[in-house]
């Protein structure tokens, strides 16, 4: 860590001042720790800033009991660690949990938590970015300042939660994904899932498992291919036949198996989009679902499938766009997550109103004005770890410019006063 309080301003409105010798990295999920450990291999010090009291916070407390990583255990490693042998193909949410923990321990990640960043913003008079965060466990607001701020809050920072009419005066329980832990709450009620994407899909089948009665709702066309093929990874077969054919070609390969593994699914109301999988992961982000059980729920009646709901009402009644009004005890809302980064971060054209950098992977992660972004790939952990390498290995050669002895008087004039390592 290299910061130091610098001023302790007079007004009591005013925060305290940091100085840090290194970036500034803001989230302290699966993409900071990334970042971290591989500044700390190229010798660089740096400050990370984390809002919860806990690393990883998604996967520590917003995520579901039966979770577990969606694809092979090889494509979701951080960098300079791999998962331990004993590990399964496919780890739990508790042992990708103790991975990161041991991945934070090894390298000696320390983020600063309880530190909410409210506003991050460069200095084009003094050249340095200033990050004002608030920290009521720490004595109240601080600001960071440093050359380089990394943006690490990833994708999935906030919930998403549409404006369905008449949603506020529906009588039974409403719960976002994030807050659901268990189907064992829900034994013998009739529970409505709005969305159809993998935590959808997954929730559904174990409110199945534990003897509710899930109707999901599948509002657009999505794709739903097999998480293996003849014990292979479909994810891994696609990865194999990208580096010897266009992606057009294997976005038909992946159709043709997903149809022989699993059948004509738009005889249970899951219709196919017209673009393939790969094309609408690469261009807008959708994943495509893995199916891990639920489509044979569905086929056996256990699961049933809804179109769009067009307003929820008194009395635990929804409407649906088919013109049926039915019944439920509860909504679990699996309606996603999306990006913060445009409620703190001010005056930067990198990133775009939906919170994700302008340019596309792989040329994403640097901006300008010692700007970076780490986790926005729309590309798993592999995308995040691919990043994190490339903007260690960029801040450690400016790093070692700057900090060479011929040049450590005239540069380290100015800020190496309030420096501590």
């Amino acid at each position: 860590m290299g910061l130091l309080p610098t001023d302790r301003m007079n007004s009591l409105s005013s925060p305290r001042c940091v100085w840090v010798n290194g970036p500034i990295i803001v989230g302290a999920g699966p993409s900071g720790l990334a970042v971290a450990a591989c500044l700390r291999e190229q010798g660089v010090p740096y400050v990370i800033l984390e809002r919860a009291d806990c690393i990883a916070s998604l996967w520590q407390k917003r995520t579901y009991d039966r979770l577990k990583l969606h694809l092979p255990k090889q494509f979701c490693e951080l960098p300079r660690m791999p998962f331990p042998d004993h590990y399964p193909e496919y780890p739990t949410r508790r042992q990708f949990i103790d991975y990161l923990e041991d991945y934070a321990a090894k390298f000696e990640i320390k983020p600063e938590f309880s530190s909410t960043v409210l506003s991050a913003r460069y200095d084009e008079t003094s050249g340095l970015w200033r990050v004002v965060t608030s920290a009521p466990n720490n004595g109240g607001d601080m600001e960071y300042i440093g050359r380089w701020l990394v943006v690490a809050t990833g994708e999935n920072a906030e919930t998403v939660v549409p404006d369905f009419p008449g949603l506020d005066g529906f009588d039974g329980k409403v719960t976002h994904v994030s807050d659901y832990k268990s189907g064992e709450a829900y034994a013998g009620k009739r529970v409505l899932v709005v969305g159809c994407g993998n935590s959808g899909m997954e929730v559904s089948l174990d409110l199945s498992d534990h003897g509710a009665r899930p109707a999901m709702v599948v509002r657009d066309a999505v794709h739903v291919l097999p998480r293996e093929v003849l014990g292979k990874s479909t994810f891994e077969l696609a990865v194999l036949l990208m580096r010897w054919l266009p992606l057009w070609i294997v976005d038909k390969i992946m159709v043709l198996l997903a149809w022989l593994v699993l059948g004509n699914l738009a005889k249970l109301g899951l219709r196919r989009p017209a673009a393939g999988p790969l094309e609408l992961k690469e261009k807008y982000g959708r994943t495509p679902v893995l199916d891990y059980g639920a489509l044979a729920r569905i086929r056996a009646g256990d699961i049933a499938v809804a179109p769009a709901v067009t307003r929820f009402g008194k009395g635990g009644q929804v409407e649906l766009a088919d013109g049926r009004t039915l019944n439920f005890d509860a909504v679990i809302l699996a309606t996603g997550y999306r990006s913060n980064v445009p409620q703190w971060l001010q005056g930067n054209d990198f990133f775009g109103k939906d919170g994700y950098p302008k340019t596309a992977f792989p040329h994403g992660w640097k901006g300008q004005s010692g700007l970076y972004a780490v986790g926005f790939t729309r590309r798993g952990l592999s995308g995040a770890s691919a990043d994190a390498v490339r903007i260690a290995k960029d801040l450690g050669n400016v790093w070692r410019e700057e900090t060479k002895p011929t040049k450590r008087a005239g540069a380290c004039h100015r800020r190496c006063i309030s420096v501590v390592f």
